[in-house]
């Protein structure tokens, strides 16, 4: 449950809440992954991705509406931390909004983004843009603590992106 809470924070927009009584995350209010009664993780995947988990899984089942295969249950023993990450983010990115999946994308496949330094480091860097800032002018917006709150973005972020901004005639908001 640990790792399952931590891989679905960790996205963008992401929101903890129940469902059925369970933990469960959603991002703007679409239902992504979720613990079952008998604590197997159940995800929200296209049909394809599905396919490709429950055969590497064995112990996975599918789960369907109706004659349509939405996801997997898989039982947190038959997985391992790095995979159900991947699961998870997997599940994340088909029901965000395809604007808000781009970003988090582009993120990964960025070492750094222009108007963002590029010594904040690539979790920094994925983070700002996960929550929609790709310029210095946009973190000046924002507090320290709310930078610190975002996953990825650490100390060490925060007095580079500080630097920065005191380079330019800029703060961060007070």
């Amino acid at each position: 449950m640990d790792q399952l809470r931590k891989a679905a924070l960790a996205l963008p927009e992401t929101e903890e809440g129940t469902h059925f009584g369970m933990a469960a995350f959603s991002v703007r209010g679409k239902g992504f992954a979720s613990v079952t009664k008998d604590g197997d993780v159940q995800l929200h995947l296209p049909a394809d991705e599905a396919r490709a988990a429950l055969a590497a899984h064995p112990g996975a089942e599918p789960v369907a509406r109706g004659e349509t295969l939405i996801g997997l249950r898989i039982p947190p023993a038959d997985v391992d931390g790095k995979e159900l990450n991947s699961l998870v983010r997997a599940a994340w990115s088909s029901r965000a909004p395809k604007r808000l999946a781009a970003s988090l994308a582009a993120g990964d496949a960025a070492d750094s983004v222009p108007g963002l330094p590029a010594g904040i480091g690539r979790p920094a860097t994925r983070a700002l843009l996960g929550a929609g800032i790709d310029s210095l002018d946009l973190v000046a917006g924002r507090s320290e603590a709310e930078l610190l709150a975002l996953h990825g973005v650490g100390p060490k972020a925060v007095r580079v992106l500080k630097e920065e901004l005191a380079g330019r005639g800029l703060s961060l908001r007070a």
